[in-house]
């Protein structure tokens, strides 16, 4: 038996190319959530969200992708599910 495994990659994505532009409108986000880049600002040091597995299931936009950067920052382990 072989030992060893061959993982699949732990995400998809449809077109990395778009990566940049993604990011950038991201950014622009992340000026319209004053709220949550605060909690980044003040809570971000200690992590509070450390050893929090959290899970979620929502379209992807901009804004659920600050939401998620935020719980990471905050040092949660996300897991997402979108279309």
């Amino acid at each position: 038996m072989n030992s060893r495994t061959v993982l699949a990659p732990d995400f998809r994505v449809a077109d990395l190319g778009l990566a940049s532009a993604g990011r950038h409108q991201i950014r622009l986000a992340e000026n319209e959530m004053p709220g949550l880049m605060a909690l980044r600002e003040e809570f971000g040091p200690t992590q509070p969200l450390a050893g929090a597995r959290i899970a979620g299931s929502l379209h992807m936009t901009v804004q659920t992708a600050v939401l998620i950067e935020t719980l990471v920052a905050l040092g949660a382990r996300v897991r997402w599910a979108s279309c």
